[in-house]
């Protein structure tokens, strides 16, 4: 069974084309104001009509408001609802309430603790994304290219359906899928040609590694 990949950081027509035609599971839209990979709504709203029905667009946030969230689901039909801060359990499920969309839950991990902190959102969130731990100086709580220690995903986990992410590239997947176990990921850094800006090329290679694990 291929490995299911979501493409975060979507902004132009020919890196949606590419994550599409490669078998791409989803399309990420990151809502979040200083992120390079930040996406208006009015550009969000132009690239949603191509991303097919059976490929999900995911927007994601940051400790966003509920009139944020809303303009940027009206705008592109958002089917997914990302939360990448400090949303609390019940913030989470409150967002999902409210929406009724999916809602996936980002955990930043560095240490087993951190996996034990995700069994919190098992009844607020419908999947969990866990991810690197962002450094201390760092203004980004994703998409910085740091990967974590894959073996911590190998206790018991939370019941919900989950990815990974951080730091992940075409060179580096299939040891993190043989080591964590993990059935879907998330990249966005480990697909571009420098910070912000995705290569068709890459996003194609990681797409076909997926596919032959």
């Amino acid at each position: 069974m291929a490995i299911q990949v979501k493409i975060c950081g979507v902004r132009d027509r020919r890196v949606l084309e590419s994550a599409v035609e490669g078998g791409a599971a989803a399309i990420g839209f990151v809502f979040v104001v200083g992120s390079p990979r930040e996406i208006s709504t009015k550009a969000a709203a132009a690239l949603a009509p191509h991303v097919p029905s059976a490929v999900l667009k995911v927007g994601l946030f940051v400790d966003a408001d509920d009139a944020a969230i809303s303009q940027a689901v009206d705008a592109a039909a958002l089917d997914v609802l990302q939360l990448h801060g400090d949303e609390t359990p019940g913030r989470t499920a409150e967002i999902r309430r409210r929406f009724g969309r999916e809602v996936w839950k980002a955990v930043p991990v560095s240490e087993p603790d951190d996996i034990s902190a995700a069994f919190a959102f098992e009844r607020a969130a419908d999947r969990l994304l866990f991810d690197s731990r962002p450094p201390a100086d760092g203004h980004l709580p994703g998409g910085n290219a740091r990967i974590f220690d894959w073996s911590l995903l190998t206790v018991s986990l939370p019941t919900l359906p989950w990815l990974l992410s951080g730091g992940l590239t075409a060179g580096n997947l299939g040891k993190a899928v043989c080591i964590s176990g993990a059935r879907a990921v998330d990249v966005s850094s480990g697909v571009e040609r420098r910070r912000g800006i995705k290569d068709p090329m890459l996003v194609r290679a990681f797409l076909e590694k997926a596919a032959a694990l």
